[in-house]
């Protein structure tokens, strides 16, 4: 080790990065990510509540009762002074205390696919050949560890483009998909990977023995011919014979939890979901996303073009409890300040309703909600003024949500990672900065 670096660890070099990053000077900052360091814990995990189709930030977030844009939908008091959201969410409006609302999102993505792309990856589309990993892959990278018996990224029923997974980063960090869609009632009412156990009468030395068998011939096999796929599988294929082995330390089994509590999640996808993601990250997983595209009603999601009002508030239904539920279980179990929870979709929805008496895709002036781990709750970040239709004040670009997700979770934005071609790409795009009065250890 060089005689400079002598004295300081990992965690040392890093704040000193991102403290250069966020563009401030080492002077009267040395003491401040000591102390953060020493006396803050660092956020270990993230979930991500992925709401499809791209939500109406004036129905939930973002409401105008005093104008014509703010449609039926009335705001309510939440636990902070001064903050109003949704009447739809009073379950969230509780938790205010603990959540940060951007409400100066903005980008030039009105398309589904484009608009998902960017937000789970934080790269515009431009046409070239790099695939970029999601947002999971690349937490999972840099928060993870290789030894764990579950996968650092876990996604659960997913409703995005296949393209979009671990991208350049490779198949050690492509997330683990449960689905909810099984022929077994058990599995759908458990969220669980079917087949995790051993076959019926078979006993630990007999599958220890076809595992050795197995991978003496992929290594075989592997010494003469190479290729993406056969990396593919040999990665897959050990993840899964380590889930088999452990059968997952049961975190797929949400018939341990009591009734109550599962009542309270919500009996269904999304809100078992959620309580799914508190397991996971409980028994070591890095990421988990957890998606709300429809509810019994609707299979639409969020992409409310009708009868938005009503849509929203079936969705909401779904949506509040198993949020709300989310944030008290976690608190209630000392992991609230170590996991980080981003509330997002792929754009906004238009503040004008149309003739169908819906909202229409609307990228320009929309929101996003981030909690937890990290994170000064209790506060609002920008203004869309009286009518919702442009960012009067803090505009937020993507990138910039990205560098402050890292700096929730104390990790270098400007961090890069090589494509196979051996481009180096950083994780957030741009240089950009982040919302430093979010963050609870700069504060």
């Amino acid at each position: 080790m060089a005689p400079f670096q002598s004295g300081f660890d990992r965690r040392d070099f890093l704040q000193f990065s991102l403290a250069g990053t966020l563009g401030v000077s080492f002077s009267g900052w040395l003491p401040r990510l000591a102390w953060a360091a020493s006396a803050q814990p660092t956020p270990q995990a993230c979930i991500l509540l992925w709401m499809s189709g791209g939500p109406a930030q004036t129905d939930t977030f973002d409401l105008k009762p005093d104008h014509a844009n703010g449609g039926p939908v009335k705001p309510i008091s939440t636990s902070v002074p001064d903050i109003q959201i949704s009447e739809n969410l009073p379950g969230v409006a509780r938790q205010m205390q603990h959540l940060a609302i951007i409400r100066s999102l903005t980008s030039s993505e009105g398309d589904h696919q484009r608009g998902t792309q960017l937000m789970l990856t934080g790269y515009r589309p431009r046409g070239e050949a790099v695939n970029y990993p999601v947002l999971g892959s690349l937490l999972a990278k840099e928060l993870g560890t290789a030894e764990q018996d579950l996968p650092r990224f876990v996604s659960i029923s997913p409703f995005r483009p296949a393209r979009l997974g671990s991208g350049f980063l490779g198949p050690n960090y492509a997330p683990l998909t449960v689905s909810g869609q099984s022929n077994d009632p058990a599995a759908r009412a458990n969220l669980t990977i079917e087949n995790l156990r051993p076959p019926s009468g078979t006993d630990s030395t007999t599958m220890e023995e076809r595992f050795r068998l197995l991978q003496s011939m992929q290594n075989d096999f592997r010494r003469h011919h190479a290729g993406e796929a056969l990396e593919i599988h040999a990665a897959n294929y050990e993840r899964a014979m380590r889930m088999v082995r452990t059968e997952a330390r049961s975190a797929f089994r949400l018939d341990q939890e009591p009734d109550l509590l599962r009542d309270a999640y919500g009996r269904n996808r999304f809100g078992q979901g959620c309580l799914l993601a508190r397991r996971l990250v409980e028994r070591g997983v890095s990421f988990v996303e957890v998606t709300l595209s429809g509810t019994n009603n609707s299979q639409l999601g969020w992409d409310t073009h009708q009868n938005n009002a009503s849509q929203v508030k079936d969705l909401c239904a779904v949506l509040d409890p198993a949020w709300a539920t989310l944030m008290n279980d976690l608190r209630e179990r000392g992991m609230l300040e170590s996991t980080l929870i981003i509330w997002m979709g792929e754009f906004g929805r238009t503040p004008v309703i149309n003739e169908n008496a819906g909202r229409d895709h609307f990228p320009l002036a929309w929101s996003a909600v981030l909690g937890g781990g990290g994170i000064r709750g209790g506060q609002v970040v920008g203004n869309t003024g009286t009518d919702g239709m442009q960012v009067v004040d803090r505009p937020v670009t993507v990138p910039e949500l990205y560098a402050t997700i890292c700096a929730a979770l104390k990790i270098d934005p400007a961090r890069e990672n090589m494509t196979p071609e051996g481009r180096p790409i950083a994780i957030v795009d741009g240089h950009a900065k982040p919302v430093m009065e979010m963050i609870s250890w700069l504060s």
